[in-house]
Order: C-alpha cells, then structure tokens, then sequence
C-alpha cells in the first residue's frame, strides 16, 4: 500500500514538474516580444534626448577666449561747484548768502574689450564721457591708466590705449551674419563683478530705441543687436561674441524700469564700431558720410500721405525719403522726396536703422549704389557721400592742412597728473600753420580753446568748428610753464 502511494505521489510530481517546464518555456518564448516592446519605448527617449543635446552648443570656448580680452574700465570725474544755502550764513549776512561747497569725485565703471596685442580697447561713450582718470584693470589683476584716443556719441563708442604690449584680443566678428536665435555671450563686469559671462540668443536686430538721441540731444546712429543675455549696469562696453568667440557687438543699453536686467539688452554691432574704431585710429574722430536725406519709416506714411506722394502702403518694405537737402550727394545723384530706398550696395534696407547702419559703414566721399522705388518702378542711384561740412574730404583732427597745421594726440594720465591738469591734448608737430605762426611749440598741452574744456582731439575739432573769427587757447607745456595763445582763424 505504501508503494502504490508513493509510486502515485512520485507521478504527480513528475506531472507537475514537466507542466511547470511546458509553461515556464511558453513564457520564455514570449519574453523577447516583451522586451522588444518595452526597448522600443526607451529609444524613441533617448533619439529626443539626444538630438536636444546636439542643438545646445558648447559655449565654453567661447567663453575661455573672450574672457581674457574683457576689462573693468574705472573711472573719476570732478564734480560740480554749487552754492549752499546756510540759515546760520543768512542769519548774519542776509537772504541769499551761501558758501561755495567743494566739488566731491564722482566714481564710474564699465567694461571694455581689447581689440589689438597693444593696448588699444573699446568700450562706451557713456563709460567715458567726461572722465578726468581711467584705469583700466586686466583679467589678470594688472592694472593701467588709459588714454582717450577719441570717441563718437552718436554711436556711443570710445577707443582707449593703454600702455601694454602681448595682451590678449578678441578678433572681429560679422554682426552682419548674426541670425535670429543663435546663441552669443555677454561678457563683462557687472556690479564691479569681474569676468562675469552670461548667455543669450539673438532676439532682434536693426533694433532703435532712441537711448542715444535721448542721452546726447543729438542724431543717434542706432542699429542695436537686441538679445535676452543678462546684462546690468557695469557691462557697458563689453563684449557681445558668438560661438566662436568672436566680437560681433558691444553691450551698451538694456530695457528695464528698475535699472537692472529684466529681459533684453542692446549691442552695438561690430560692423558699426569696427568703422568708428577705424577712423578714431586714424583720424581722431569719426568720418561719417552722409546721404544728405531725411528718413521715415514706411509704416508710419500714413494713407493720406501715401496717396500724396503717390506710393502704396501696402507692403511695408523700403524707407522712404522725407526731403533732400540742397547741394548734398543724394541731390546731386537725382534722388528726390517721395522716393522710396530699397537697397544699399545690394543690401536690402526695410528701416531706418538699417539704412543708417548701411551707410555709416562708408566714409565722405565713397559711393553708395542704391534701388529706389519712384512711380512704381525701380531705379539704380550712385551717390558719392559727403561729410558733415557738406564737402567730400576727409575731416581730420590730426592734421589741421592749411589752416592749422597741427598734428595733436591724447596725453596720458600720468602727464596729466604730473602736471596737475585733469584733461587736455598736446601738440606734437606745430606744422607750418596758424598754430606756429601764433608762437605754440611742440609739446604744448591745450586744456582750454575759447575757454571749452579741451578732452580729446574731437573736442578741439568742435571748437575749432564754433568759432568765428579766431582761438583763444590755454595750455601748458611739460616744464610746468602755462602759457596763452591767440590764434588767428581769418583769411
């Protein structure tokens, strides 16, 4: 009995042994299906995450070259003398008595960004403007005084030198190339924060938003790379690069209602402080050609002026010419009011910013070729550029020809201050002109014409310009003597 049990015990187990294998093999066969299955989920995850990971670009290249060539630009200005109001001075020596309260410094920063191995940076007008000291402090802590070469406030741009020789530069890039949405680095000094690097993509371009016209009360050439990179007070004047760590602007605005980043800043494109650069190197001031029209906007003709000057506002493109002035090159070429600008130089311009930054990349006397729109159909114009005088010549405040016959330069800080004068520049060949003849020599320091303070060569240019009749200048030479000139301007 006890064998027929166990026989019967042992023959179900071997039953249930075999049905085990039979379903745990059914199961194994069908376990690739699953997992084929549930693969397939993971690697559609991964393709995505993937091809996110290929558009991010790797920006520290960028970062690593550029952030060496950034500076932190400081500045000291004297303040104004103003008069107090004392109850305890009126008191005794009656309503209106004050005292003259002393001057106290008046402390700026920027930033800047050294474009060649010896010394020569960029930055800001607005960094600069009125500084009687720069100093200019290195990624590497070294710190230097700067000279003002010269600056231009209607592109807020200002060229320095600095006393240095194998420094580290970031080359030009083409702002022309930017597209919409690619990335770019502000690299700067914000809140006296040295070499502070922020991202960003290009948001806009050909952007205007009157800050210099505002700042200067003067006709503002703006062309702004708008972008959402952070920049704060203290990046004014550094540098806007691409992927390849290029300089493709110069951060010089940012849109805010509190003072700090809250969105979107400005740049200066590198094609327009490229040509200002260029001309401060080699003139002192900037030559800017001039069409010699007034603007507008297309969009904002209104229909009735439309049909007045007898153009369709239908499709926005173009700017359209306000009014020619007399004797000026666009007169001179046959273009007339009521035309619209279609194109420079092959370059389609649909604003005002646009065609100002098109034609602010040329000196007076270059020509421009132009498609205008007039009567519904489109014409080709060439015209040569003129310089604020009117003339096609290139105004130089180095070389003063016949009139003056000066060669001037900036003085550095040290000679300033070794002298006891905040500003000034020097003369460094008296030429055979009016200078000469009027008894200036070589190494006079002129700090004063008609008694305008004299801070760069474009500051003597303007007086120069002002003035009717002749100059009164006021100076020292680097003995310490200070001397007065006047200056006979008559023919």
């Amino acid at each position: 009995m006890n064998a027929k049990r166990f026989f019967f015990t042992f023959a179900i187990a071997v039953v249930t042994a075999v049905s085990v294998v039979y379903v745990y093999s059914r199961i194994s066969n069908n376990e690739p299906q699953i997992i084929t299955v549930k693969e397939q989920v993971p690697a559609i995850g991964q393709f995505a995450s993937a091809q996110v990971q290929g558009n991010l670009p790797d920006l520290t290249y960028a970062a690593e070259s550029s952030v060496h060539a950034v500076v932190h630009v400081k500045t000291r200005s004297s303040g104004k003398d103003y008069y107090s109001n004392n109850p305890f001075y009126e008191f005794f020596f009656g309503p209106g008595s004050g005292y003259r309260q002393q001057p106290q410094p008046v402390m700026g920063a920027g930033s800047g960004v050294i474009l060649t191995k010896d010394g020569y940076i960029i930055t800001n007008n607005h960094v600069v403007d009125n500084a009687d000291e720069i100093e200019v402090t290195l990624n590497d802590r070294r710190t230097f005084s700067a000279t003002l070469v010269g600056a231009d406030p209607t592109s807020d741009i200002a060229l320095l030198k600095i006393d240095a020789e194998e420094l580290p530069f970031v080359p030009y890039g083409d702002s022309d190339n930017l597209k919409i949405g690619e990335w770019v680095l502000a690299v700067g000094n914000p809140f006296n924060l040295t070499s502070t690097v922020t991202a960003g993509i290009v948001s806009a371009k050909a952007r205007s938003i009157n800050i210099i016209a505002n700042r200067n009360q003067t006709l503002g050439v703006e062309s702004f790379i708008q972008t959402d990179a952070a920049v704060n007070p203290g990046n004014s004047g550094g540098a806007l690069v691409n992927q390849r760590g290029e300089l493709v602007g110069i951060n010089t605005a940012i849109a805010s209602r509190t003072g700090s980043f809250t969105g979107y800043s400005f740049a200066v494109p590198v094609t327009i402080a490229k040509k200002v650069v260029a001309d401060l190197m080699e003139f002192g001031e900037v030559q800017r050609g001039l069409l010699g029209v007034s603007i507008v906007e297309v969009s904002n003709v209104t229909k009735d002026q439309a049909d007045e000057l007898g153009i369709s506002i239908d499709k926005i493109e173009g700017v359209l010419v306000g009014s020619v002035a007399p004797n000026g090159g666009a007169e001179e070429a046959g273009i007339k009011a009521g035309d619209i600008i279609l194109s420079v130089n092959g370059e389609d311009v649909n604003s005002v910013p646009e065609l100002q930054e098109r034609v602010s990349m040329h000196r007076p006397g270059e020509k421009v070729n132009l498609i205008v729109l007039r009567n519904g159909k489109q014409k080709p114009f060439e015209v040569t550029l003129r310089n604020i005088r009117g003339t096609t010549g290139i105004i130089s405040s180095n070389k003063f020809d016949e009139t003056l016959g000066a060669t001037l330069e900036a003085v550095s800080t040290s000679d300033l201050r070794r002298l006891g004068v905040r500003y000034g520049i020097q003369v460094v060949e008296a030429g055979n002109g009016s200078l000469r003849q009027s008894g200036v020599k070589e190494g006079y320091i002129i700090t004063k014409v008609n008694n305008m303070p004299i801070k760069t060569v474009g500051d003597f240019t303007a007086a120069v310009s002002e003035a009717q009749d002749g100059l009164f200048l006021t100076g020292i030479y680097p003995n310490g003597r200070v001397v007065y000139y006047a200056v006979n301007l008559a023919d």
